[in-house]
């Protein structure tokens, strides 16, 4: 008798999270300081941990709606009104999710037909090229590139659509380069897409997280986007929220009811008491954002200075999010073997470019979302440890 695969063909071309495999690298390592994980080393507002007990001593540890508690799905549509002038059904247009890698996932595979090709901006999150080949589609990678700060190229992202083309995936603050998109360039990238009816999943999870004269915008406020996005966030970034895994989409009831049906069948539902925290952050005070946003900024100088410092590594300054995307060409090493030379040599642990598309090769992402005395024993153990390369 002829034995069959235990495992499915399309996972033959996916590959394990590289940012996951540091994780798991670190916890090897005693004494490591994580440069990799984008985690805010902060804790979550106090008036949301307190949300969370309440909710548990009132009993609220059952199933909830699929679609997420009424009171959350309300309190995101007031956010859409409020910050982007956009309407949505909370009872329709809105959907609570187990992060927002969920959203992406439940996007992709609620729309992607086998074949479909969908653009992804290269370098870029390290789950939206495996999440597209699991839903059956054609990840096709746009290059970001670092001498011009990461901007979109017009011209480039024409040359790279098809009658395939079905769906682009959009992250902007930008996780890994730190490159916030212009409103301009933005406004431009839109017409061309509602010219050439492709879908868009917007994911906004580092929105609040700018510096100096960068402003974030949500993709489905611009001209004849609001029907053709979904709008992708959480609340891991923004409050320090990572573990209560609570997440949303926002768009077109047409998208969202067919989200719905895979969420349903494989989740069921989010976490009742976060999802009661989730709505306390939201409407409670915005203090913890504020001091996260500038502590994240005096480090975010810090690295930077740093990275500039060491002999054979260089990097832009990120606008958005907590990441700088260190370019290391000069080692003449890929960046796998540089992120684990580090790792055993300096006990630091980064992530290479490369778990992050074919044009991250040569880089490490390296994460500003820890102490500002970790940062600077991290950069001297580096420096050091790359003298050693000489």
């Amino acid at each position: 008798m002829v034995k069959k695969s235990l495992i499915a063909r399309r996972l033959e071309k996916v590959q394990s999270s590289g940012v996951r495999r540091m994780f798991s690298i670190m916890q090897q390592i005693p004494d490591a300081i994580s440069l990799g994980i984008g985690e805010p080393d902060f804790s979550p507002p106090l008036h949301v941990i307190a949300a969370a007990k309440e909710a548990l001593d009132r009993g609220e540890t059952h199933y909830t709606s699929s679609t997420g508690i009424p009171q959350l799905r309300e309190a995101l549509a007031k956010k859409a009104r409020r910050e982007y002038r956009l309407k949505y059904n909370p009872d329709a247009e809105v959907l609570v999710t187990i992060g927002a890698t969920q959203a992406v996932f439940l996007s992709l595979m609620a729309m992607i037909n086998p074949g479909d090709e969908v653009l992804l901006f290269d370098p870029g999150f390290v789950c939206y090229a495996p999440d597209v080949v699991i839903a059956g589609g054609v990840p096709v990678s746009i290059p970001l590139n670092e001498h011009d700060g990461y901007k979109i190229d017009l011209d480039i992202v024409m040359s790279h659509i098809t009658d395939k083309t079905r769906v682009m995936i959009i992250n902007s603050p930008n996780n890994p380069t730190g490159a916030v998109f212009s409103y301009d360039d933005l406004q431009k990238l839109t017409k061309l897409l509602v010219e050439r009816d492709i879908i868009v999943i917007s994911d906004e999870v580092y929105e609040k997280i700018v510096y100096d004269d960068a402003k974030h915008f949500c993709l489905a406020s611009f001209p004849g986007m609001k029907d053709r996005t979904i709008v992708v966030n959480s609340f891991s970034k923004t409050y320090a929220m990572t573990g209560f895994r609570v997440g949303y989409a926002l768009g077109p009831e047409e998208l969202i009811s067919q989200m719905l049906k895979i969420h349903q069948y494989t989740v069921a539902c989010v976490d009742s008491a976060a999802q009661y925290a989730a709505v306390a952050a939201l409407e409670g005070p915005q203090d913890l954002v504020k001091t996260m946003v500038g502590e994240f900024n005096r480090r975010r100088r810090l690295l930077y200075k740093r990275v500039n410092e060491i002999e054979g590594f260089s990097c832009v300054l990120p606008k958005g999010a907590f990441y700088i995307f260190a370019n290391v060409k000069e080692l003449n090493m890929p960046s796998v073997d540089v992120a684990d030379f580090l790792a055993k040599e300096a006990k630091v642990v980064t992530v290479a470019g490369s778990a992050f598309g074919v044009n991250g090769e040569g880089y490490l992402r390296l994460s500003y979302a820890t102490s500002y005395e970790k940062i600077e024993e991290a950069m001297n153990r580096i420096e050091k440890a790359v003298k050693k390369l000489g």
